[in-house]
């Protein structure tokens, strides 16, 4: 076992990041490229468009109550154990998801991949912290951030290449040969961390993913309009049942979710930052493509490329803010950043009627520059907050604000529709209105990040 407090040396540190990179790479576009299959999905199966769409809802529930106990799982017994363990049930998972010969056996199996890609993404902050040394931190970050933002972007596109030519279980086949050569290398090309020895707490991990899984369904049963008796027992569930989770991690001298985090002002203004962050791009890649094809009449391929300049931008962008994450505030970074994005989605919701390409990919492109400018700089404060044998906490907690941020921002599109949908003559505004809240939202970001410029070490002290 190698020290990784000044990260690890080159070549491997090129290896280990390579090996990340490809089991980031996968777990991020099944989490896009589904969506594509989902209408020849149901024909195949004879299924309702309803009951397809547990394709993806399988998917995202089984990663999002399981990144916690995954992430505490990290600390405990290493992080690249929790890794390949995770890595290994994803790409048994895809092949059982391209053999899938039914509906049951296929959401079954999606929420298999749902669990291993939790495993990946819930210790993948923490490994990039121990491939690099802190002063060149921001860089992996923003590495990383290139990956997800490329990933994002030709997840359509890849899915629709796929579709060209072959059946739908190939969207999934594909993933198998990456999954087995990131599986060969990352035994000698990711470190070894310390184990803490501590017992895995099961009754927190069980009190976690209760209450996430009633948390993300009364948020999705708000949007989709579902009777006030159903939304009222999730919440109160999930509240109750977080306030039990919470008073457990109190009384642990090891908690499964290190809540004293969270009495950091900036800890704690870097998550709510990436919530709402995220909140403002959920709202938005769910609603432009309707505002696109139904509002002002583009095709579905127009309107995949149109779509594209946010996350190319985000993309070329996230390197350099990570370069710079590693020499100044990231109050001052993430807050340019966010007003940035803040401005590109009020530009966006002022788009004249008929909008020329040109007029809509300039401001998409300010959108993803300013969200990719954010991004790698509050990672890193997030990360770094924290001790490090406490990183796999601070991983979890980073890709737990990303999933609830764009489930939020889901359901807010949902709910929207539905109000403006049920009032005459308001039929084509909600789209807009959408974008209108997604800016809110990222200005209530930009408000976040810049407070971190505030000295908060008196409290911190106290």
């Amino acid at each position: 076992m190698m020290d990784t407090t000044y990260g690890v040396p080159v070549p491997q540190r090129y290896w280990a990041v390579l090996t990340v990179g490809m089991a980031v790479m996968m777990s991020v576009l099944d989490g896009a490229i589904a969506n594509v299959a989902l209408p020849t999905i149901a024909k195949e199966f004879y299924a309702t468009p309803a009951a397809s769409i547990w394709v993806v809802n399988a998917y995202q529930l089984a990663t999002v109550i399981s990144l916690l106990p995954l992430s505490a799982a990290g600390d405990i017994y290493g992080y690249r154990l929790v890794y390949w363990s995770g890595l290994l049930v994803f790409t048994c998972a895809s092949l059982m998801c391209a053999l899938s010969t039914s509906l049951p056996m296929l959401t079954a199996a999606r929420v298999l991949q749902g669990f291993g890609a939790a495993g990946i993404t819930s210790v993948n902050g923490a490994l990039i912290r121990t491939i690099y040394p802190p002063t060149l931190l921001g860089r992996g970050i923003g590495i990383n951030a290139v990956i997800v933002a490329t990933s994002t972007a030709a997840g359509p596109t890849v899915a629709a290449g796929i579709l060209s030519i072959a059946r739908w279980p190939w969207l999934f086949t594909v993933n198998v040969p990456i999954g087995v050569v990131a599986l060969v290398l990352s035994p000698r090309a990711l470190p070894q961390t310390a184990r803490s020895g501590r017992p895995f707490d099961l009754s927190s991990a069980l009190l976690s993913a209760l209450m996430m899984g009633l948390m993300i369904a009364g948020i999705d049963s708000i949007g989709h309009g579902e009777g006030g008796g159903l939304v009222g027992v999730e919440l109160v569930g999930a509240v109750v049942l977080g306030g039990a989770f919470v008073r457990r991690q109190l009384s642990l001298t090891t908690p499964m979710l290190a809540v004293d985090l969270f009495r950091r002002p900036v800890f704690a203004l870097s998550v709510a930052t990436s919530v709402c962050s995220f909140v403002a791009q959920g709202i938005a890649f769910v609603s432009l493509p309707f505002y696109f094809q139904d509002v002002i009449g583009r095709s579905q391929v127009e309107t995949g490329l149109l779509m594209t300049p946010w996350p190319l931008a985000t993309a070329v962008v996230a390197p350099i803010a990570g370069h710079l994450a590693d020499r100044y505030s990231a109050g001052v970074l993430g807050g340019l950043g966010l007003a940035c994005l803040t401005v590109g989605l009020a530009l966006v919701s002022a788009l004249p009627a008929h909008p020329a390409t040109a007029d809509i990919v300039w401001r998409m492109t300010i959108c993803g520059l300013g969200f990719g400018f954010f991004q790698s700089p509050n990672n890193r404060v997030i990360l770094t907050t924290v001790p490090r044998d406490r990183s796999g906490n601070a991983s979890g907690i980073i890709s737990t604000a990303r999933l609830l941020g764009q489930t939020t921002g889901a359901a807010i599109v949902a709910l929207v529709f539905g109000l403006v949908a049920s009032r005459a003559g308001a039929s084509g505004h909600g789209e807009t209105l959408t974008i209108v809240v997604a800016a809110c939202f990222a200005a209530a970001a930009t408000t976040a990040s810049t407070l971190r410029l505030v000295d908060f070490s008196h409290l911190e002290s106290s």
